[in-house]
């Protein structure tokens, strides 16, 4: 009667989320479209989406870092630019689309323009594996995690093209120093991601998230993986090159790194993939450890204790929206942390960013993700056997 209806009868786990692919074709077929045609006007409606969505967390994003960092100071921030200073994200978006886009006389004018082109451009593909429900997802890659850390590793070549095209020796030092951060954590954040896997049989974030489900709050990844959920966050702040380790753009000490020559639209694009790559990391911490849009209590449990089916649409409609928002509420939490830390930690020095990711999370990884294979092998069924 249903066809899209995502119940798992066997287990009773409600899966949040409607075949939104499967709806919208049949809905243009019995329209009277081809089947070819119908899946042609779907195809660019995700992506359409994506970009909205992120650039929408972004103003959220930017919003929120000038309100808790107000609120960290003792002080009001943004309050006149539209109502509690919601409009200010919106005009700085315009202020640096409107400003004049300078290329230095001694700039490589080639490598220059492509460096924000690299760094942006893998952000937003990673958001194609980032799950907001069963169906919720643009595309359901098989290998989705690792498809994430591999765009992730294309994004510091950007930032060393930049830093070096600009002909500036601020903008070099910046460049070199991204480089090597990002070959410093992404081997641990790879390690504690490949742990999660191990426990989940798969690397599909849809499949990661249906591992947590069944037992609410008590089911998710961070009570088994804490180890490994520290490890990623400290990773993941160091990929998106937040407090305390924004060295490759330390103003103090660089002027602004990479970004030194930027200006106009190429300086907003290295914004743009900053607040991007903090709100995909976010999300990502949500899906690996959080139960991505799995509610504290499993929904079959509420639905039981209200008398209501599980194969109700209405509570599937019901179970698809408390999905999109508790995916949302874990990821702007996790944001919510990492702009209370610009705030709260001092900037770390170079030497002691390089010797925190090779000497001490590069073994612990490395040692959390033994562990999680032995402890896996003695104890299956606890540990996703």
């Amino acid at each position: 009667m249903y066809p899209y209806m995502n119940v798992d009868l066997k287990s009773g786990k409600m899966n949040s989320g409607i075949d939104l692919q499967g709806t919208f074709i049949d809905s243009l077929k019995q329209l009277g479209l081809p089947a070819g045609t119908a899946k042609a006007i779907w195809m660019p409606l995700p992506m359409i989406v994506m970009l909205i969505g992120a650039t929408v967390g972004v103003l959220v994003c930017v919003w929120l870092e000038r309100k808790i960092s107000a609120a960290a100071q003792q002080r009001i921030g943004p309050e006149y630019i539209g109502p509690l200073g919601l409009l200010a994200p919106v005009a700085d978006g315009l202020k640096l689309v409107f400003k004049e886009d300078v290329v230095p006389a001694l700039a490589d004018p080639l490598l220059f323009t492509l460096g924000p082109i690299i760094v942006v451009l893998p952000v937003f593909l990673s958001y194609l594996i980032v799950p907001f429900g069963q169906n919720l997802i643009i595309t359901d890659v098989g290998m989705g995690v690792f498809l994430w850390i591999a765009l992730s590793s294309v994004q510091p070549i950007g930032l060393l093209m930049a830093g070096y095209a600009s002909n500036n020796k601020y903008s070099l030092l910046g460049g070199l120093r991204a480089a090597a951060q990002s070959i410093s954590y992404e081997i641990p954040l790879a390690l504690s991601v490949l742990a999660i896997v191990m426990m989940s049989n798969s690397l599909s974030t849809i499949d990661i998230v249906n591992q947590q489900s069944g037992y609410g709050i008590l089911g998710w990844n961070v009570w088994r993986q804490p180890v490994g959920f520290i490890i990623f966050w400290i990773a993941a702040l160091a990929e998106c090159e937040r407090m305390p380790f924004d060295l490759p753009e330390a103003e103090e000490e660089l002027v602004a790194g990479y970004q030194t020559e930027y200006s106009g639209m190429k300086f907003a694009l290295f914004y743009l993939s900053s607040y991007v790559n903090l709100v995909l990391s976010a999300l990502l911490v949500s899906v690996l450890y959080l139960g991505g849009w799995d509610f504290p209590v499993p929904l079959t449990l509420i639905a039981s204790w209200l008398g209501v089916s599980v194969t109700d649409p209405v509570l599937q409609v019901v179970a698809a929206t408390v999905g999109i928002t508790m995916t949302l509420l874990k990821a702007y939490f996790l944001v919510f942390l990492a702009i209370l830390l610009r705030w709260t930690v001092p900037r770390v020095r170079i030497d002691q960013l390089l010797d925190l990711g090779w000497k001490f999370l590069l073994p612990v990884a490395l040692v959390n993700l033994l562990l999680t294979a032995a402890l896996k092998l003695a104890f299956p069924v606890a540990f996703g056997g």
